[in-house]
């Protein structure tokens, strides 16, 4: 998973690109059956089968708990089988997640971490053994498919700034919001009575309080 951080998303929005959610992954494979089959032994959730007299099928399945899915099938891509590679798979505990795998017969590589930046795409450089002081997004496992498709776990135990889980910050009424707005406006103001001057992000600043109050960091001061 990429970890670069853009901030033109309502610049985009304004141009009229609006939200651009990816949401399914096409993995070329040779055995459709062969490879619901492994999907399905993973305990992906099996969403579509769907056939036609041309010889047209497509299946779609998604991991636990994820937004996006994948699809394969017949007729479905002209890229050879097993040309997907590193395909990231995010997990809140890379060696729980590596158990779950190797017990239900998947070949799941060792944990390991990066000795140098892009380490992780190439087998013969990474290092054994997940990262030494535990940071979030530097341990791996990796994994194929029967057709070679491969599949890169990466812990991630906390996002860097900026980022807001899905579900980490709700409210469940509208009186609910009324009043984190109301906390807001009057941190906000002792904020602008410290600084001595009015602040005309005040939206971006509201905005990183509430997340850090729901998500029980440090509020911005």
């Amino acid at each position: 998973m990429s970890t670069t951080q853009t901030t033109n998303g309502s610049a985009a929005q304004a141009k009229g690109t609006g939200d651009l959610k990816l949401e399914v992954v096409v993995i070329p494979v040779t055995d459709v059956d062969r490879a619901k089959a492994f999907y399905t032994g993973l305990d992906w959730r099996l969403d579509a089968d769907f056939a036609d007299e041309q010889g047209f099928r497509f299946v779609q399945l998604t991991p636990p708990g994820s937004p996006a899915s994948i699809q394969f099938g017949s007729k479905v891509t002209t890229a050879p089988p097993g040309s997907a590679t590193n395909v990231y798979l995010v997990v809140e505990d890379i060696q729980a997640a590596r158990e779950a795998l190797a017990a239900r017969g998947v070949d799941v590589s060792e944990v390991f971490h990066e000795g140098g930046l892009g380490d992780r795409f190439h087998p013969e450089a990474r290092v054994s053994g997940p990262a030494a002081d535990g940071a979030t997004y530097s341990s791996f496992a990796s994994f194929s498919d029967p057709d070679g498709n491969t599949w890169l776990l990466q812990e991630i135990t906390s996002r860097l700034p900026g980022r807001i889980e899905a579900g980490q910050t709700t409210f469940t009424s509208v009186a609910e919001l009324a009043e984190t707005l109301r906390r807001a406006a009057a941190a906000h103001g002792e904020h602008e009575a410290r600084t001595g001057q009015a602040d005309e992000n005040w939206p971006d600043w509201y905005a990183a309080w509430i997340a850090a109050e729901q998500a029980g960091t440090e509020l911005p001061v």
